[in-house]
């Protein structure tokens, strides 16, 4: 007797004919609903959802007072371009981002589509600025998938391919990564290197840096290096620029993760998050910077769309009336408590680490020998799946497994959600023994 489809797999079958391979997907699943911290898929399965549309999803799927919003603005208008006739839901949220944003003095806010065009805008700002043209990235950083997205990021054989050649005047300095042996001493003295034999720092307009890198394995930068980073670029006249599209919008218990350190960025890059899924990105600093480019030299067709403004403000009243930065806190300490006790009970991970609620797990052969062990995240991400939890991978080898729970999560799909992943690791890592 034949075995019936599921949709999922005819599904599939449509996205190998018509999508190219390059879209790559963690899970073959199709999603059908999603509301909370809880997935459907078209087969009617229930997911426990700690991916969060990659860090996205903060305020979780579907929030009553995003979906209001949007339905409102949507009655009103969906695009009139904000280059043409501007519209005030923009304003009221590059207002509310300017004061949330760290620093005293006068704050300007742009409204871009992708974490990518806001990257790319923070360059042309900070080249404007300061006349100079080149700019300096950490390796294992990711800024993006565009030209100078690429030429940022510091993951070659994912992410590069054979894409290049890639945009000139760009640097890749040391990440600090204590649990492989660059400690902050040592990542700062590349950077000092970098200055002294690859591109002098008085030609130096940014230094973009995550201060928790997301795509490169969830490496939180210390308040120490962050600090000492700072001191160097303000030395040099060279802006510093925190790429936040992953860590933002109270991802790791404070609203952003450059406030964990005093630092205050010159720019400082969101996405992701701030539209609760709908397309919204952009850039917000000091005023004297953000006017460097004259009239025209910034925007976009759909840059700012008054819908996804309009999730964004409802967003921020989320934040206001959930307490979500008091709940993300406690999240934080539940996850940090579960994971520990994972790595208590299985020697294959090597490490947790991550700053609040934005922690993950690196998977290695052995605790002695560290060897990264890719495979075996692959087997628990499935296995994962298979009972009901959603994961992502992440890290410069695809060894880590990184959480990123919706803030609303409860109280008991957390403690859900953990049991299922020590299953997973279970089956995954006793398959490997």
């Amino acid at each position: 007797m034949a075995l019936v489809e599921s949709r999922n797999q005819a599904l599939w079958q449509l996205r190998e004919r018509y999508i190219p391979r390059g879209v790559a997907q963690a899970h073959p699943i199709f999603a059908a609903r999603a509301e909370g911290v809880r997935i459907w898929d078209v087969d009617g399965k229930e997911y426990l959802d700690f991916a969060g549309g990659i860090g996205v999803m903060n305020v979780g799927h579907g929030h009553p007072r995003v979906l209001q919003a949007v339905r409102a603005q949507l009655e009103r208008f969906t695009h009139v371009a904000f280059q043409v006739t501007p519209y005030e839901v923009y304003l009221r949220l590059a207002e509310r981002l300017a004061h949330l944003a760290p620093g005293e003095g006068p704050k300007k806010t742009l409204f871009l589509t992708t974490g990518a065009e806001a990257v790319e805008n923070a360059v042309k700002i900070a080249r404007a600025f300061t006349g100079r043209p080149a700019v300096v990235a950490l390796t294992h950083g990711f800024h993006g998938r565009t030209l100078l997205g690429m030429s940022l990021t510091g993951k070659a054989g994912y992410y590069k391919q054979n894409f290049g050649p890639f945009a000139p005047e760009v640097y890749h300095a040391p990440v600090p990564y204590p649990y492989r042996g660059v400690s902050e001493a040592q990542a700062l003295e590349g950077l000092e290197e970098l200055f002294r034999t690859q591109v002098d720092p008085e030609r130096v307009a940014a230094l973009i840096l995550e201060p928790v890198l997301g795509e490169g394995g969830f490496i939180p930068l210390s308040p120490d290096y962050l600090q000492a980073v700072r001191r160097l670029t303000q030395a040099h006249g060279i802006l510093l620029v925190a790429d936040e599209i992953q860590s933002g919008f109270g991802r790791t218990g404070r609203f952003w993760a450059i406030q964990h350190s005093g630092v205050v960025p010159d720019l400082l890059l969101f996405a992701k998050s701030v539209a609760a899924g709908l397309p919204l990105s952009g850039v917000v600093g000091r005023a004297e910077v953000m006017d460097a480019p004259r009239p025209g030299g910034l925007g976009g067709t759909y840059a700012g769309n008054p819908l996804a403004c309009a999730a964004g403000l409802a967003v921020l009243e989320v934040f206001q009336e959930e307490g979500l930065l008091e709940r993300a806190q406690t999240l934080g300490e539940r996850l940090w408590q579960g994971l520990a006790s994972l790595q208590a009970r299985f020697p294959q991970v090597g490490e947790v680490r991550g700053l609040g609620p934005m922690v993950a797990l690196e998977l290695v052969r052995d605790p002695v020998g560290k060897a990264p062990a890719p495979e075996a995240a692959q087997r628990v991400l499935e296995a994962a799946r298979a009972r009901g939890l959603i994961l992502l991978k992440a890290g410069m080898y695809g060894n880590v497994i990184r959480v990123l729970v919706p803030l609303t999560a409860g109280e008991e799909e957390v403690q859900e959600g953990l049991r299922r992943l020590e299953g997973a690791l279970e089956e995954a890592l006793t398959e490997e023994g």
